[in-house]
This record gives C-alpha cells, sequence and structure tokens, in this order.
C-alpha cells in the first residue's frame, strides 16, 4: 500500500518531531511506502509543497493523510482535501488541533467541505471524537496517539521531590508562563525546588518566559530543543511533570512523562481529561490556576501513597496505547 502524508515535517528546522514523523515511520517499518509533505520553513512555500505532492502521487496512492490542525495550518487541510475530492483519492484527516471545536463553529461551511467528504475523520482523543459527532459528524473513529512502551524505562519514585519538568514548544497556547509562576509559589514552601523547560520557540513565547523568570527572580533550566532520547534521561533527574496549556488534545509529551513513570498535573483542558483519570493517575486543575497547581504539587510531595499509585496507574494506562495494540485500529482503517 501507498499512502501520501501531509503535515509539519519541520523537526531539521529546529522545531519538534509531530505525528507525521512518528506516525509515518511506523508506517514504514509496518512495510507501508509513504511519500511526504512538507518540511518546508516558509508557510506559503509548505503549502505548495503540499499542493504539488498531491498532484505528483494522486494516481499513486491508496489514500492521503492529513494532520489537521485549528489555527493557520488549518488551511492546508482544507485546500489538499479539496484537491483530493477533486482527484477522487480517499482522504483522511487526523485531527490534532486541540481548538478545532472553535473552528467547527467559526467555519462551518468550509469545515463540512472538509470532514464530511472524508473516507475518514481520526480523533486521538475522545474529546474531539465527541466534539465532531455533537456537530453531526457521523465519520470519525477514535485511534489514539501512540509511542513505544519499549522505548520508556519506568521509574519508581518512592521520595517525589519538588523538581519540575516542562516539555512543549514555546507558544501562547501552552501557557509556559504559568510554569514559572508555579515555581515562584514552590520555593515560597521549598526554597530548593527547581523547573526545568524544554522545547523550542514557537511564537516568541521562549523570550517572554525567560523574561517573566527574571523578572519574579527565579532560576529555570532553558534547555532549548531537545531530542527524545535526551529529554527522556533528563526525566530521571525530576519528579513531577506539569502541563500548562490552554488548549490540548492528547500530547504525546504527556503521555512519554507517564510511561517513564512521572506523576503529572496538567490543566484540566480540551482531551486532557478524555486521556486521564483526575486523582486515579494524574491531576486536573483549572486552566491558569498557578495556586491551584501549586498545591497539587505540594499533596504530591507530601502523600507518598498517592504518588506511587498514580505513577503505577500511569504506566498502565500509556501502555495500552503501544504501537503495537494501536496499528491494529489503522490497519483496520486501511485494509
Amino acid at each position: 500500500m501507498k499512502i501520501l502524508y501531509l503535515g509539519n515535517k519541520l523537526s531539521k528546522n529546529g522545531l519538534n518531531k509531530t505525528t507525521i514523523e512518528t506516525l509515518g515511520l511506523n508506517f514504514e517499518n509496518e512495510g507501508l511506502s509513504v511519500f511526504y509533505a512538507s518540511d518546508k520553513k516558509s508557510f506559503s512555500i509548505r503549502l505548495l509543497d503540499m499542493i504539488k505532492a498531491v498532484f505528483q502521487f494522486r494516481n499513486q496512492v491508496s489514500y492521503i493523510l492529513i494532520d489537521t490542525y485549528s489555527t493557520k495550518a488549518f488551511w492546508y487541510a482544507f485546500v489538499c482535501s479539496q484537491l483530493a475530492r477533486f482527484f477522487n483519492v480517499k482522504y483522511i484527516p487526523i485531527l490534532h488541533g486541540g481548538d478545532l471545536p472553535y473552528r467547527l463553529k467559526l467555519n462551518p461551511k468550509l469545515c463540512r467541505m472538509v470532514f464530511v467528504n472524508a473516507y475518514k475523520n481520526v480523533a486521538p482523543s475522545g474529546y474531539l471524537k465527541q466534539a465532531f459527532e455533537k456537530e453531526g459528524y457521523l465519520n470519525v473513529i477514535h485511534i489514539p496517539n501512540s509511542i513505544e512502551i519499549k522505548n520508556y524505562e519506568f521509574k519508581q519514585r518512592n521520595e517525589v521531590t519538588p523538581r519540575l519538568l516542562w516539555v512543549r514548544a514555546f507558544a501562547n497556547i501552552y501557557n509556559p508562563k504559568m510554569a514559572v509562576s508555579v515555581l515562584f509559589q514552590l520555593q515560597k514552601t521549598y526554597s530548593n525546588a527547581t523547573l526545568t523547560m524544554v522545547g523550542p520557540d514557537k511564537d516568541g513565547s521562549l523570550i517572554t518566559t525567560k523574561a517573566f523568570a527574571d523578572q519574579l527572580g527565579v532560576k529555570v533550566n532553558f534547555t532549548g530543543k531537545l531530542s527524545k532520547e535526551d529529554w527522556c534521561r533528563l526525566a530521571i533527574d525530576n519528579d513531577i511533570f506539569i502541563n500548562t496549556t490552554h488548549f490540548d488534545n492528547t500530547p504525546v509529551s504527556v503521555m512519554e512523562a507517564m510511561a517513564l513513570g512521572l506523576p503529572l498535573v496538567s490543566t484540566n483542558v480540551g482531551g486532557i481529561p478524555y486521556l486521564v483519570s483526575n486523582n486515579e493517575n494524574a491531576i486536573l486543575v483549572n486552566d491558569s490556576d498557578v495556586e491551584q497547581m501549586t498545591t497539587a504539587i505540594l499533596d504530591l510531595i507530601s502523600d507518598k501513597k498517592k504518588t506511587i499509585n498514580m505513577s503505577q496507574n500511569g504506566r498502565r494506562l500509556i501502555e495500552q496505547m503501544d504501537w503495537d495494540i494501536v496499528k491494529q485500529k489503522w490497519f483496520s482503517l486501511l485494509k
């Protein structure tokens, strides 16, 4: 089988790998032929490269997979899906944008052109599946994001210290300044509390977050972009993973942290409550609520039994998202 995969293949330009680079490789390892677009840095050139790829491979592929986001990158999906319709090629949007429900309401006619005519829409989270079905889309199936669990060594933390890890691209929607505010509050109780923030700059937020840390007088370890292997090694020296985002779907970095045994404290937004269960395998707090997140972290540090159970439950949850399990759903779809 041959497929064309359209998405933001931008790791060579200093950004984090997205699904196109992980899921695409998994398909290749299973024997599929995968063509890609695009790794072009410029938005407009990337769009042109995707259009070119649809023209070039339209008679060779069985399906076109399209990573579909909720903001600017939505237009890749719109243009390329309509080309696929014109050439009568089956296309499958993979729904990544945590704010796609808002896009459905903002551009209902354009969204129907994309999603109603899709062969299937793949929702990595129950959150987006439910949101799409609520708007009348019946061709949505749930296939979760996956990881290869064998690559993540579980560490049981019997003593949890206030060493925080944050892994994401620096962008306003991921609210990185909240992590700095949490550190500032946490150091009022634990002066030795630390925060390591891993990720590339996406919209200038890295600069503003560094300035905010200086303003509060707290020291943060900003590592910049790291490979998955490097930040997983870094996780060994940290004890709590925090996720501060305003919008989200099913972030792979959160899944990876849980696989590594890091107890999770996250904002209760988007697809997060569909991925984890509060007080069972994570602690969920209100969006932008620094005080609530700080209290949750203090609770984890003081309650050893709860933290151990949460860590173990998190690992068991993510084991169900191993590629060897998830791939069965993909091949059932692409049969």
